[in-house]
């Protein structure tokens, strides 16, 4: 296992366990959200070693398996937390995990940061919102433009801690070449639209750049939130190009078996974000290693420098890049249970 939080530019073979990238988004007060959401990523990353790296089973359904535990358990842990600690009661964080084994791309999700890939210049949304307004949408009293500028729009139904249960959302994706996976907090994708996403990713291969224009954009539009941004592009030898009119869409993991491939991944990393994980690679390539320091926006909120530390990740053979001032600040939220 190694883990750093050093700026880096990284170039990894995948392995037969895969790589990990997460954003959690803490939310209960600016003490609370730093605390929820760094015990979100800890226990994710040791559910998993204990879940999925000690495992004896290396298929797909395993790991896709080990992923919604983790999460499970992550609630589990920042509930009874919270439970002990009355002065942070309310306390809780989203989570969007997406994991890649061979070519196929796990996300498991509970609130409301997104996961989108893009796919021949265009951005697609890959994760369904757990909100009040993804619920309005889908019961057809609000349309999507609505929903964008409602008052309500922070108001999300599930988040990791202030339930005893959750209901994790998982789904799975097959990549292709030249795939870019972006991820996101909401303190993003709610001061932009799916096309800003898309011009941005294609303005520039360098991925650095990229997650730095994304969050300079949210700040030019209001940035009242902290931003977290994940940019990982996909590439190799052992991936597929993609097939005309194959549009990435939100897809229900279905547990059936899927086929894997070698995928190259080069990542580009902002100080504060990643944490290289455990490895897995039989298929090793090589490792690149340079520095590449990029400060957050100056309209960061303050406190997001205390919190950039909390967010380990870990990073396969593709190219990515990731910026943030990190985990919320004073976001509201209301626990709504899903009907």
């Amino acid at each position: 296992m190694n883990a750093t939080l050093q700026p880096e530019v990284r170039t990894h073979a995948p392995g037969a366990r895969g790589t990990l990238f997460m954003v959690a988004d803490g939310m209960g007060g600016a003490a609370a959200g730093e605390i929820a959401s760094a015990m979100a990523t800890e226990v994710v990353l040791s559910e998993l070693d204990l879940r999925w790296r000690q495992a004896s089973d290396s298929s797909p359904e395993t790991f896709a398996r080990a992923l919604k535990d983790a999460t499970e358990a992550a609630n589990t842990r920042i509930n009874r937390y919270a439970a002990e600690h009355p002065e942070n009661r309310g306390m809780g964080t989203t989570a969007t995990i997406a994991g890649i084994l061979g070519d196929m791309l796990f996300l498991s999700q509970v609130g409301d940061s997104r996961g989108y890939l893009v796919r021949g210049g265009v951005a697609r949304q890959i994760t369904k919102d757990q909100s009040l307004m993804q619920k309005l949408i889908e019961a057809g009293e609000l349309t999507a433009e609505e929903a964008e500028v409602s008052e309500r729009r922070n108001i999300i139904l599930q988040a990791l801690g202030p339930e005893p249960m959750v209901k994790v959302d998982l789904t799975s994706q097959q990549v292709r070449q030249g795939d870019t996976l972006v991820l996101c907090s909401d303190g993003m994708s709610g001061q932009m639209r799916t096309a800003d996403i898309s011009r941005i990713v294609n303005e520039d291969p360098d991925l650095v750049a990229t997650c730095r224009k994304l969050i300079d954009l949210a700040n030019d539009n209001g940035g009242p939130d902290n931003i977290t941004v994940i940019a990982a592009r996909f590439e190799g030898p052992g991936l597929m190009a993609p097939n005309t009119g194959e549009d990435p869409v939100y897809h229900v993991y279905s547990g059936e078996s899927e086929a894997r491939a070698t995928v190259r991944v080069r990542t580009d990393s902002i100080p504060g974000i990643d944490e290289d994980r455990p490895k897995v690679s039989p298929e090793a390539v090589t490792n690149e290693v340079s520095a590449i320091p990029v400060p957050p926006s100056e309209s960061a909120k303050p406190a997001a420098a205390a919190e950039q530390n909390k967010i380990p990740i870990g990073v396969l053979r593709i190219i990515f890049g990731s910026l943030a001032a990190l985990l919320a600040l004073y976001l509201i939220f209301t626990a709504i249970r899903r009907s």
